[in-house]
């Protein structure tokens, strides 16, 4: 049934384009969208690669910057009071106010875009390792306890399975972060990426072009986070299944 309408409102949209009922320059037609990718197809898969590499650079230092930052701040009581109302406020921040400040810091290149990637993809997995944390049996830690065992092997045998489907959770939530971001961090500064692309067309009244990228830019941050639910199903096998 969802594919049906899915199919049935590109009809609708394709006929009101055809009838002249919605202009091109508000919304172009489905085919004139498969048409620009066609033609685009080139440059489309050159800014994809550039987007794509600085989206998973910061999405790989954000995972191990937020995964050190839970640790640190579970061990440390005094570590999470003093970060966590900072992660807060600076969450709260929009991306397209932080990306010009740090533009203006850092310069034009990579280096601004990777920085705010790690600012708004570490917060969600700091977040749901601390409450996977939290969410452990006290039982079983007092169990451990009793038998002696390590901080470190509570922390390893336990603790760190116990939190790793609410890391996921969080790290499912990043991955979209990381590519939005990435687009963002291009409107404002750079030479290369969708982003980048985007604007250039904007500025030639390429609308069509405009919505394959935004389509385009929606299938990738789809696929990324198929990939973290597949490899969620392998890494946590111990996880029950719901249909």
């Amino acid at each position: 049934m969802s594919s049906l309408g899915i199919v049935l409102l590109l009809v609708i949209w394709q006929l009101a384009g055809f009838l002249k009922l919605l202009p091109k320059y508000i919304l172009p037609t489905p085919l004139e969208i498969v048409q620009a990718f066609v033609r685009d197809r080139e440059l489309l898969w050159q800014h994809s690669l550039f987007t794509l590499q600085t989206a998973l650079m910061g999405l790989s230092l954000g995972v191990v910057i937020a995964c050190v930052l839970a640790l640190v701040m579970d061990r440390f009581g005094w570590v999470n009071e003093m970060l966590y109302p900072i992660l807060v406020i600076i969450q709260t921040i929009p991306t397209i106010a932080l990306a010009p400040i740090l533009v203006l810091w850092l310069g034009y290149g990579i280096l601004p875009k990777i920085v705010l990637i790690i600012l708004t993809t570490t917060f969600p997995i700091i977040v749901n390792i601390l409450d996977g944390f939290r969410q452990c049996d006290a039982d079983t830690l007092r169990l451990f306890q009793l038998m002696g065992a390590k901080p470190w092997q509570v922390l390893w045998h336990f603790k760190i399975p116990n939190a790793l489907p609410y890391f996921y959770a969080g790290l499912r939530v990043s991955v979209s972060y990381a590519f939005i971001t990435t687009v963002v961090s291009e409107w404002l500064g750079g030479f290369e990426g969708l982003g980048v692309y985007m604007i250039q067309s904007k500025k030639l009244f390429q609308y069509d072009t405009m919505f394959a990228i935004i389509i385009w830019i929606s299938v990738i941050s789809l696929l990324a986070m198929k990939l973290v639910q597949m490899s969620e199903k392998w890494v946590i096998k111990w996880k029950p299944t719901t249909k």
